[in-house]
């Protein structure tokens, strides 16, 4: 069988001369820095083509279909982000609703926007113990799908970002009892279906659509996704047609064969591989789990909308020590030259991949436990933790009132406001943390004033806040206020 990074390979050691884009040539000497240019080609002869794959990449792409037992798989090389669009696009009609779990991805809200859907909000339970996200209730989705006959698909996203996994199997059953697709942003899930250590992959549980980022957690380069078609509620035609629209139609070579190198890697190699990996990753679970200040979170399952949990993310909850999970983030880089995946403000996330080394493992247990050991000896000696404004559980999930469609409001006149005189206005941007990409809020929703304290906790923090055009965070683009008419004003002076 003819491999797509092989052939590459092969093709980057012969003598033909590039009389074709890139503009090159495959030359090193046209560049400054080191790239795999002899390897980075366009759509030339005996290559194929992903817009239109006949041969090569259709093979390709269905070796992926074979390992992970689906009914087709769609290369994606810009990432989930494509996935996720080509796959709401497909399976919702223009204008049409879309039941959406409200701890989704940015580019979940961006299709909403593109395609001028009507979200309805489905809210993930808050686990208050480990302060993140819990799963997605199914009796929470049977609710919100007797309650609007019109909606075309229900989006969750599991595992989150930091390892919740929501009883998938049960929440495709409902869905498909009221005749809709199921939809699994599994981009951190990539893994699942490779160990029965992890939870079992959403393509196995009677999700529709699966979307995997196989750059995150499997080894493959940056941008590397793919969209899984499990079953036939969602018409492949439109599936392809998406996919060629939110794609480049000059997708790259080098990401493709990386994507075809791992489906080979995991085929040949992947168990013994795996198998070692989840030896020393539960090793050091175990070791972790020790930790008194600094904690290694493992959410009981059955609590929260817990269905399972992905032990792969190493979350470090700071809420037993006097830091936070900004202030751990920032030592552990200092102090350990050790770079974590995220921070937030309780805890710092780890995520750990069968491409990790033993000696990693070992300097992040020695890291964890010198802290865990300061922390151990400053509250032994009385030391305060500093007065700082906290968030609470109830204001992790407030709900927002939509005022307007998002394209609306995104396309309205549009003015900006300082932050703090913004209450009662509706935003025309997006607030969100980055990473994960959640939204705080969304264009169309009316500002609040527990939006705005959030804010400035998060900012307090030290947090990554993006979205907003005013990159200082101080003021927020909000819809610009209509005139009142003639006759609103007169029942306003005579009641």
């Amino acid at each position: 069988m003819e491999r797509l990074y092989r052939k590459l390979e092969e093709y980057s050691r012969s003598d033909y001369y590039p009389f074709h884009m890139p503009g090159h040539k495959r030359n090193p000497v046209s560049v400054r820095g080191e790239f795999p240019l002899e390897r980075d080609i366009t759509e030339i002869e005996g290559f194929d083509n992903l817009h239109h794959p006949e041969d090569l990449l259709l093979e390709a792409q269905q070796n992926v279909a074979k390992l992970y037992g689906t009914r087709e798989s769609f290369y994606s090389v810009n990432g989930s982000t494509a996935a996720l669009l080509a796959a709401i696009s497909a399976a919702v009609q223009r204008n049409g609703q879309i039941l959406v779990a409200r701890n989704c991805h940015k580019a979940v809200y961006h299709a909403i926007y593109l395609r001028n859907l009507k979200p309805a909000y489905i809210y993930p339970q808050m686990d208050s113990e480990w302060w993140i996200n819990g799963g997605i209730f199914p009796d929470k989705v049977e609710r919100c799908l007797a309650e609007n006959p019109e909606i075309q698909a229900v989006l969750i996203t599991s595992p989150t970002y930091d390892g919740v996994v929501s009883d998938v199997k049960e929440i495709a059953e409902i869905a498909h009892k009221y005749g809709v697709p199921l939809i699994v942003d599994e981009a951190h899930g990539a893994h699942f279906h490779f160990s029965n250590y992890f939870p079992a992959s959403a393509a196995e549980l009677g999700a529709d659509l699966v979307i995997q980022s196989f750059h995150k957690t499997l080894p493959a380069m940056t941008q590397t996704a793919v969209l899984h078609n499990c079953s036939d509620r969602v018409d492949s035609r439109l599936l392809r047609r998406f996919m060629g629209i939110y794609q480049t139609s000059s997708p790259s070579y080098i990401l493709m064969a990386s994507i075809d190198a791992c489906m080979d890697t995991m085929a040949a190699e992947g168990k013994q591989m795996f198998r070692d990996f989840t030896r020393i990753l539960e090793q050091t679970r175990k070791r972790l789990s020790v930790c008194k200040y600094i904690r290694l979170v493992d959410p009981v399952k059955g609590k929260n909308g817990v269905f399972d949990y992905d032990r792969s993310k190493l979350v470090f909850s700071t809420r037993a020590s006097l830091l936070s999970g900004s202030d751990l983030y920032h030592i552990l880089l200092d102090r350990y030259h050790i770079q974590m995946e995220m921070e937030s403000e309780n805890y710092a996330l780890a995520i750990a991949a069968v491409g990790d080394r033993e000696e990693g493992f070992e300097r992040l247990c020695q890291a964890i436990e010198e802290l865990d050991q300061e922390q151990a000896d400053l509250i032994k000696a009385g030391i305060p933790a500093e007065e700082n404004k906290k968030l609470d559980t109830r204001s992790m999930h407030f709900v927002l009132t939509q005022m307007m469609s998002m394209a609306d409001a995104m396309e309205a006149p549009t003015e900006k406001c300082p932050l703090e005189e913004s209450i009662g206005r509706i935003s025309a941007e997006f607030a969100y943390l980055y990473p994960p990409g959640i939204p705080l809020i969304t264009p169309g929703e009316q500002i609040t004033g527990q939006f705005i304290r959030n804010m400035r906790i998060y900012m307090d923090k030290g947090l990554y806040l993006q979205g907003l055009e005013d990159y200082t965070n101080k003021t927020i683009l909000v819809v610009e206020q209509q005139p009142q008419s003639t006759k609103e004003q007169d029942e306003e002076i005579h009641g």
